[in-house]
């Protein structure tokens, strides 16, 4: 298999975002070989929203790749229970300083409105707020305009997932509903 991918470069049909957490490896959840899917990992998970300019773009650029090079046909926004980065932006919308912090303050402004949702001192909102996260991704995912093109024509589908390390369950994301319930197995990528 390696010698394959290596000559024949990779073609995966499933880009994923996840968070940067070590305890959530997508390709481990997803029983995912080399070269089955596409990841992108950032601090809770985040998209950007689409702004092409000479900034460092890392999220945004892998979007890109993925998109109009590998041409994907799924994207999965995959965050997660306990997620530190959602912590840290509960924290600063509780109004508390981070000490010797000078980039996550900045990277979680982008789904602040999460916390303005659900609350940011309530312990018991801390699974809401990391859903309403995925949900801000999946809406700056469609700011992309070949992303958005790509759903429009059926080329391109987008997904939120929602992983509770504790119990195991993997929760989807419902656009009609705006809800996430309990996937019945994780899809077996390997049978692709």
């Amino acid at each position: 298999m390696t010698r394959r991918l290596a000559e024949e470069g990779q073609k995966p049909k499933i880009m994923v975002i996840a968070c940067s957490d070590s305890r959530v490896d997508p390709a481990i959840l997803f029983n995912a070989d080399p070269g089955e899917i596409f990841v992108v990992r950032n601090v809770a998970a985040l998209v950007p929203p689409y702004s092409p300019d000479s900034s460092h773009h890392g999220t945004s650029s892998a979007i890109e790749f993925a998109v109009k090079d590998l041409g994907v046909q799924e994207i999965i926004v995959l965050g997660h229970y306990k997620c530190g980065g959602v912590a840290a932006m509960r924290s600063i919308h509780a109004g508390n300083q981070l000490e010797d912090r000078e980039f996550i303050g900045p990277w979680m402004a982008l789904a602040a409105e999460a916390c303005s949702m659900h609350g940011a001192d309530d312990p018991e909102a801390a699974a809401a707020v990391e859903m309403a996260t995925i949900k801000t991704s999946i809406r700056n995912l469609k700011t992309f305009p070949w992303v958005q093109k790509g759903i429009d024509n059926g080329t391109l589908r987008v997904h939120g997932w929602w992983f509770d390390i504790n119990s195991g369950n993997l929760l989807a994301h419902d656009p009609r509903t705006g809800q996430f319930s309990i996937v019945d197995s994780i899809p077996d990528l390997s049978a692709k």
